[in-house]
């Protein structure tokens, strides 16, 4: 008999010395190349993960397929295994967006640790990330088990309607379809506008916009500038012709240095260019950003040559990924290389709004939450864009995670909320470790303070 989760997970961190030892090793490995090419800004960002252990496990997803990379998994077989995922899905990386159908949707985002690996690590990363809220929010074991399971019945429930039914490609979560925090969510980004977001980051010079100077800007020198566009130029042949927009569009206006975006991208260079739109209308200007694609989480443990060699670049990875994970992706989604090194391409869309865990609170609430983003879930895994490319996964995935599952949705959805209490336990005691070790000079590399 297999061990529990429980089990297998005290197994890994028997021993205090040992666990804290590994963390080290693991974040030490996943992070070298970036704490050495910005010791400070990695300070900051493990300084952010010090803050509480929901900010540990955000951080820290290398650590998590470590150790899940350990563990039994009897809800995939060979081709469960094998599925595009998000990567470093938690409760705090869904919100809202436009896609190329011009409809605001709710979705998984951040799709910068996608790749392609069992479909369950997924559901176990939401659900350990459910278990830590509920903690934190004060909730009973009892109540964080029953948010866990509605969440996993949620997401089977959908896989079985996708198998069911041809509809996979018609169904997000928009204004039409949601209620409660999700619908709110949703309103309040109905409310954002292209020029409030251009006011606050351009200004008017002449009679054209430019990128306003501020905290995290930099301009680039002539050589600098030549080499970001020469990239961009290649950037440009990754559109797909389909989502092509008029020759007035893609003209550069202006373009700058930017400091990396968010705690994943510490020590990342990055760049913001200002481009025309649709028109010439100065209220239709758009903004792009260009950073350089990192290591995926979950590649560091799947052994697949296949796999590994077919992206060019973690830049070309994530932009490929992305396009397999959203039925209507970003019009403006692409890749490039700058100076031998991956980058994603993507528009800062004026109308991303994240989910705000701060406004739910009590179990019924929550539990009618995680119940959309089960569904949000299944969608990603089983819904692609036109435009992806699909050789790597050529088979659907509702059809053969149906399979899988059988008539055992209740039993995996017990076995998540189990291993959601163990590794959520885990990650409280990881984060005291972690923060002991960082601020005591363990972690190599990073300047004393």
């Amino acid at each position: 008999m297999t061990d529990s989760p429980a089990e297998a997970l005290a197994d890994l961190t028997a021993d205090e010395e040992e666990r804290t030892e590994r963390i080290i090793e693991v974040l030490g490995d996943a992070f070298a190349d970036l704490i050495e090419s910005d010791p400070a800004a990695f300070r900051r960002k493990f300084r952010k993960m010090a803050a509480d252990p929901f900010a540990f496990y955000r951080g820290s997803a290398c650590l998590f397929y470590d150790d899940v990379a350990h563990l039994d998994d009897p809800w995939v077989d060979e081709r469960t295994s094998r599925v595009w995922i998000q990567g470093d899905l938690h409760a705090e990386n869904y919100g809202t967006y436009m896609d190329s159908a011009g409809i605001l949707v709710f979705d998984v985002n951040d799709f910068d640790e996608a790749y392609v690996g069992h479909y369950t690590w997924d559901l176990q990363r939401m659900a350990a990330s459910i278990a830590l809220l509920g903690y934190s929010k004060a909730l009973s074991d009892r109540a964080v088990e029953s948010i866990v399971k509605a969440y996993a019945m949620a997401y089977a429930e959908q896989i079985r309607a996708f198998t069911d039914e041809d509809l996979d490609r018609d169904f997000r979560l928009t204004l039409d379809n949601t209620d409660g925090t999700v619908h709110e969510v949703l309103s309040s980004a109905r409310l954002l506008s292209r020029v409030t977001m251009l006011d606050q980051v351009t200004e008017i010079d002449g009679d054209d916009r430019r990128i306003a100077d501020g905290a995290g800007v930099h301009r680039l020198d002539d050589d600098e500038t030549a080499a970001v566009l020469a990239a961009y130029e290649e950037y440009l042949e990754t559109i797909p012709s389909e989502k092509r927009q008029q020759s007035v569009s893609y003209s550069v206006k202006d373009v700058v240095g930017r400091s990396g975006f968010g705690i994943g991208s510490a020590g990342l260079p990055a760049f913001s260019f200002l481009v025309e739109g649709r028109s010439q209308a100065l209220e239709n200007d758009v903004i792009l950003t260009m950073k350089q694609g990192n290591v995926a989480a979950p590649s560091r443990v799947v052994d697949d040559d296949i796999v590994g060699g077919y992206f060019d670049h973690h830049g070309h990875r994530t932009a490929l990924s992305q396009r397999a994970l959203q039925a209507h992706a970003d019009p403006w989604l692409g890749w490039c290389e700058l100076g031998g090194v991956g980058q994603v391409v993507q528009e800062r869309s004026p109308y991303v709004a994240d989910l705000d865990w701060d406004v739910v609170h009590e179990p019924d609430e929550i539990e009618a939450l995680v119940i959309q983003l089960g569904h949000a879930t299944a969608k990603v895994h089983c819904v692609s864009d036109a435009t992806s490319d699909q050789e790597l996964v050529e088979f659907q995935t509702e059809d053969a995670i149906s399979e899988v599952l059988g008539d055992r949705a209740e039993a995996l959805a017990d076995d998540l909320a189990v291993f959601a209490s163990a590794y959520s336990s885990l990650v409280r005691d990881d984060h005291r470790r972690f923060v002991d070790a960082f601020r005591n000079g363990q972690i190599p590399g990073l300047p004393e303070d």
